[in-house]
């Protein structure tokens, strides 16, 4: 009988976005892969696709609804491994997976960031860490993606069975590649930009953690000192109009491009000069290895995720305080330093190679999955 793998998300987009190579690995090794998220876009390397109501407020009702249904589908298929992602998504699955778990299922769960972590609102601590430490008795393995979040795992004695680092979801350090000054320009001037424009890239959605407002002040500190800068937004959320109507009253809104949702990112990040990012809160976060693996030196304002990516005169600066003024003088320190910009840009594309491409985080992925894969009664890496 084939054996099949379930991933489970709040939203189908999330495994579009982060997944496709290790769905991918599971149809190579002859598994069944099926997705249970909301949302029905077509993912590939997918047997079977369940559009689940999840929704992101863990208050919402219509995830009872989600729960029943997600019930139902694990309870009619014969899953050998339910690999659940997102707080939500984690939440319903393993909950979901309880009596089947006790049949044999082996439940994985990744934590792409815990809410709660050092210097967190202490709501996050008062709701999430308790629901995270409850379902860890429901966990084969709990994964996390970063160095802070393992120690509070272990520091606090969550009770899944095992508790594991992985560097992340893993970067195409192939498609995000840095491109050669001349190619630059090119690219620059078939977006509209000038080949001179000094290019600030931040790709996220619009809300509140990731706090874009910090960048378009710091930015209006620079009107002066570097008139060719220009600060990319890439994405969506309930903030972008309030952010553009900062931008508009700072008076730089002919220094900002909101760019709305991109699906060419591998094209725009090889023409920038430099990431920039102000969030509050990351787990290891993608736009910054992607800007990494692209050459891209990166200024941002320390939190756990940067914390784990960037090296301060390495690979770019971190500021412990939300200063625009700080921050704005970091980004014209590299407009002046061509050599600079290069040498730390360079020194971060070998960070990612080193340890976040796809290739690497695949190896440690199939070390886990492997150990739970079994064939006629024992682990495949038994017999390796």
């Amino acid at each position: 009988m084939t054996k099949k793998i379930l991933y489970c998300a709040t939203v189908d987009y999330h495994f579009k976005a982060f997944h496709l190579p290790y769905m991918k690995w599971f149809k190579e090794q002859g598994w069944d892969v099926d997705v249970a998220a909301a949302g029905n876009i077509n993912l590939p390397y997918t047997d079977n696709q369940y559009n689940i109501p999840i929704e992101r407020s863990p208050f919402s009702k219509s995830n009872i609804e989600a729960y029943n249904q997600l019930k139902k589908v694990i309870s009619q298929n014969n899953y050998s491994i339910i690999h659940c992602h997102t707080p939500l998504g984690g939440v319903l699955a393993r909950l979901a997976a309880k009596q089947t778990r006790k049949q044999g299922t082996k439940v994985i769960y990744t934590a792409h960031g815990f809410h709660f972590c050092k210097g967190a609102p202490l709501i996050n601590w008062l709701i999430y860490y308790p629901i995270e430490k409850f379902l860890s008795r429901y966990t084969d393995s709990l994964i996390t993606i970063n160095r802070e979040d393992y120690n509070i795992a272990i520091r606090h004695r969550f009770k899944a069975e095992r508790t594991e680092q992985i560097n992340g979801v893993g970067v195409d350090t192939v498609r995000f590649k840095p491109i050669d000054e001349n190619k630059r320009a090119e690219l620059k001037k078939s977006f509209g930009y000038n080949a001179d424009d000094f290019l600030l890239f931040n790709a996220a959605e619009f809300n509140k953690n990731k706090n874009q407002q910090f960048l378009l002040r710091s930015l209006a500190l620079l009107k002066e000192e570097v008139p060719n800068a220009k600060l990319l937004l890439a994405g969506e959320g309930a903030l972008f109009e309030s952010c553009q109507e900062l931008a508009n009253s700072l008076g730089i809104s002919h220094m900002v491009d909101f760019l709305g949702f991109r699906k060419d990112i591998d094209q725009l990040l090889p023409m920038c000069d430099i990431a920039v990012s102000s969030s509050f809160r990351e787990g290891l976060p993608v736009n910054i290895m992607e800007a990494m693996a692209c050459g891209l030196p990166v200024v941002a304002v320390d939190n756990r995720g940067h914390r784990e990516l960037v090296q301060n005169n390495k690979t770019g600066w971190l500021l412990t305080e939300f200063e625009p003024k700080l921050f704005a003088n970091k980004i014209l320190a590299l407009s002046n330093a061509v050599d600079m910009k290069h040498q730390l840009g360079q020194n971060g594309r070998n960070a990612i190679i080193a340890k976040y491409s796809t290739n690497k985080v695949l190896a440690e992925k199939e070390i886990i999955y492997r150990s739970y894969m079994e064939e006629e009664g024992e682990p495949v890496w038994a017999a390796h």
